[in-house]
């Protein structure tokens, strides 16, 4: 019997992961005026790792080693760059997606963030978990980095 390849598999459990978000946020009220226009709507940095992030760097994004291997996020000496983390949330990277928003429809189009959540993240990120860069990136730099 043939064994099931672990790329198609950590990007598996990936994609369950965002459906299983996406559902819960279609349970959730329409009071909720933080989901306002989209499944994330204006969520902050904080609320972004903890619904899309944590699932794969893990809630004390020291990253995890399983069914793929997910970087940790504190404490990596990669992170001293805010474009570095951007350019990987938006162009992805190994068997992670990209989560720039195309206006596309798709399984995963209510986990796609704006140019102002991928800077909140990556300021997040930056700044917890034992991190402690000082300097931000902006919107603006983010959409600077656009293909």
């Amino acid at each position: 019997m043939k064994s099931f390849p672990r790329k198609h598999l950590s990007v598996a459990c990936l994609c369950l992961g965002f459906l299983a978000y996406a559902n819960a946020l279609h349970a959730q009220s329409s009071d909720n005026a933080a989901h306002a226009h989209s499944a994330l709507g204006s969520a902050d940095g904080k609320t972004i790792f903890e619904h899309i992030c944590q699932s794969c760097h893990m809630p004390d994004a020291k990253g995890a080693t399983g069914a793929g291997t997910y970087p940790a996020l504190s404490g990596n000496p990669r992170l001293v760059s805010p474009q570095y983390m951007a350019a990987v949330i938006l162009h992805g990277r190994r068997d992670m997606p990209s989560f720039i928003q195309t206006g596309e429809a798709g399984p995963l189009e209510d986990a796609k963030l704006s140019d102002t959540q991928i800077a909140d993240v990556v300021n997040y990120v930056r700044t917890h978990f034992g991190n402690h860069y000082a300097d931000r990136i902006t919107a603006q730099e983010v959409a600077g980095m656009h293909p």
